[in-house]
């Protein structure tokens, strides 16, 4: 072959290989690239067979959502009040590093007296509309006497709170200056699937407008902060100082404002969770125009329906909101009964009790709903007029304690009377122990009623977790327990 002959071969070569890799040719390599992920071809059912190659599928580009949604994104510090710090070691407090220099002159003019230091805090929030309003947390803002948001370009402004509500952790506060800002724009978080991808922006450990990507892991997670707890998992990366941010579609809508993490470090480990966004869309103008937020009130107290009970009460699954209690108000008019199971609200089934709750509260007081329930396994629909909830007013029997695997209710004269003792004890029924838990190891079993913690009195479910918590660094706690007919101390111990 001469010379020409074989650069013209080595050209139409060169040409064939380029066509293969433009074109991918049947039969052929083709050629994928870390962002692609190539199917294998499958059997077309169609006549005449053959083989239909699925389409190629990239990653999201997540580089134009962080351009346009960034200067939304805000940084809030606050100062709250002073605590006032011992002062053995350091007239500066306990962060002088100078502390053990000073520790040295107290043999001649004793201890310092202490110096009260004010609380700082870092947060996220995101501006809503063109007026300078501003979503974030409660807790990003509780407790705050001056409250200062840096904006993306580093200009900083004095805010105020509009209003908030420790109820959902949701609060609105307000700058007013000379910005011109996009502002968000709130998607539906009720639309949200598991699996779809989403962008957090916030300011963790105060590294401002710092973005992470992950998916939605969950929906309608219940981790024990309240009775609407109703939160997004993600496991895009959320740490300390990013709550308040947004956690954004791929559609650039915000469909959750990022609240909590689980972790044993204080770091992010891949569980995060966000309030879903049609929450606070719900409670919304009442924080704008009211300063705080105008609820639903049914009047009863509700626990989990376990499989337990669900065969006990002869339903084929478990599911709904069982009533433990039914108040003076408006469940009790509508002729709502203690064992009812409410299965539906207002059009809405309910699945888990939890469901219940977030419901009612989003209803407007003075509205009429029709309540399906389960009595004696028959169905039965009511129709109840909502009032209004008042602060002292609790939707919810069923309190789980933190770290120590154990469920309980307050116990009510109805629930006493069924246990055959008497209506006017005073306690909280042990409804669940946690196998292998510090509850399971000190010998708590279910329908125990707790009585005293550390010889102070329980009359409910609220004010059993609340001794609990104050004590919960303590070694060892002392229960005093009514079982059956007899009364035995407990000794529990939160941490082994």
């Amino acid at each position: 072959m001469g010379q020409a002959k074989v650069k013209a071969h080595g050209a139409r070569v060169a040409l064939a290989l380029l066509l293969v890799v433009a074109l991918g040719v049947p039969g052929a390599g083709a050629i994928s690239f870390w962002s692609e992920k190539k199917e294998e071809p499958e059997v077309s059912r169609e006549e005449g067979g053959g083989t239909a190659e699925r389409p190629r599928v990239a990653l999201p580009d997540f580089t134009v959502l962080a351009e346009k949604l960034g200067p939304a994104v805000v940084n809030i510090s606050t100062t709250s009040k002073a605590t006032a710090f011992g002062s053995s070691e350091s007239p500066f407090g306990p962060e002088d590093p100078f502390h053990e220099f000073w520790k040295r002159f107290e043999p001649f003019f004793g201890p310092f007296p202490p110096r009260p230091v004010p609380q700082k805090s870092l947060g996220s929030g995101f501006l809503i509309n063109r007026d300078g309003y501003i979503l974030t947390n409660n807790h990003v803002i509780e407790d705050a006497e001056e409250i200062t948001v840096r904006l993306n370009d580093e200009t900083e402004y004095a805010a105020r709170i509009v209003g908030r509500d420790p109820k959902t952790d949701i609060a609105v506060i307000r700058i007013e200056g000379n910005f011109d800002i996009e502002p968000v724009v709130m998607g539906d978080s009720d639309a949200l699937k598991v699996g779809e991808w989403v962008m957090a922006i916030g300011n963790p450990f105060g590294l401002d407008h710092t973005v992470t990507v992950g998916i939605v892991s969950a929906k309608g997670r219940f981790i024990g902060q309240g009775s609407y707890d109703n939160f997004i998992q993600t496991d895009a990366a959320i740490n300390p100082g990013n709550s308040g941010g947004p956690l954004i579609n791929l559609e650039g809508k915000v469909v959750g404002i990022n609240t909590a993490i689980f972790s044993r470090t204080g770091g992010n480990i891949g569980i995060g969770f966000a309030i879903p966004i049609n929450l606070a869309k719900d409670i919304l103008p009442d924080l704008i125009e009211k300063g705080k937020v105008t609820r639903g009130w049914l009047g009863v107290l509700i626990q989990k329906v376990t499989p337990d009970i669900a065969e006990s009460l002869g339903l084929e699954e478990p599911r709904g909101a069982l009533v433990a209690d039914v108040l003076e108000g408006p469940a009790r008019e509508a002729g709502i009964k203690v064992g009812d199971v409410i299965v539906e609200f207002d059009g809405h089934a309910i699945r888990e009790s939890s469901d219940l709750p977030l419901l009612v509260a989003r209803t407007r007081p003075g509205k009429k709903v029709k309540v399906k329930v389960i009595r004696d396994g028959k169905p039965r629909t009511l129709e109840v007029t909502i009032a209004e909830m008042k602060e002292e007013e609790v939707e919810v029997a069923t309190t789980e304690t933190e770290d120590i695997g154990l469920t309980v209710q307050t116990l009510t004269p109805d629930l006493a009377e069924s246990l055959g003792i008497e209506r006017t004890l005073k306690g909280v029924l042990v409804t669940g122990v946690e196998p292998g838990s510090p509850a399971d190891r000190a010998g708590l079993r279910r329908a125990d009623v707790i009585l005293e913690v550390d010889r102070e009195p329980v009359e409910d479910a609220d004010t059993f977790r609340k001794v609990l918590r104050a004590k919960k660094t303590q070694k060892s706690i002392l229960l005093w327990v009514r079982r059956g007919e007899n009364t035995i101390f407990l000794a529990l111990k939160p941490k082994r």
